[in-house]
């Protein structure tokens, strides 16, 4: 069963001195405010789209992640990760970088990491960013 998800953007005025409000449309779980100094210097309070795809491939990555453990037997007690988006202006997104720390009874280091990386290839946004080169490191608590 295929599932859509919306969300919709307004913005006003130019690339540098305009601004946008991000509305999820889906959900309804808010508006948030984005700029191009939030993109590219201090967020003050404000989103960007790399801030959005980090949440998109942190949260789809821990349920990939925590199936592929699960289909071992080894379901995590849990997994916290971080996914830093690095935008550089003139280049675009240029790398992608997955921290995932996990509690996972019964589970020594290295298959822990062999694991953490069979969740990000089956992990759909991982795939649909392919173009970017998304780098992990995996560790157990």
């Amino acid at each position: 069963m295929a599932a859509t998800r919306q969300a919709h953007t307004v913005w006003e005025g130019d690339l540098f001195k305009g601004t946008g409000t991000v509305t999820f449309d889906s959900s309804g779980i808010g508006e948030y405010a984005v700029s191009w100094p939030a993109r590219t210097e201090e967020a003050n309070g404000k989103t960007s789209p790399e801030e959005l795809i980090a949440a998109a491939q942190s949260s789809c990555y821990n349920m990939a992640f925590s199936n592929v453990l699960a289909k071992a037997g080894t379901p995590p007690t849990r997994l916290n990760t971080k996914a830093e988006v690095t935008f550089v202006p003139g280049e675009g997104i240029t790398r992608i970088h997955l921290t995932v720390q996990g509690e996972v009874p019964g589970m020594d280091e290295a298959d822990f990491v062999k694991a953490a990386e069979e969740g990000k290839a089956n992990c759909p946004v991982s795939n649909a960013l392919a173009g970017t080169t998304i780098t992990l490191s995996a560790s157990l608590v």
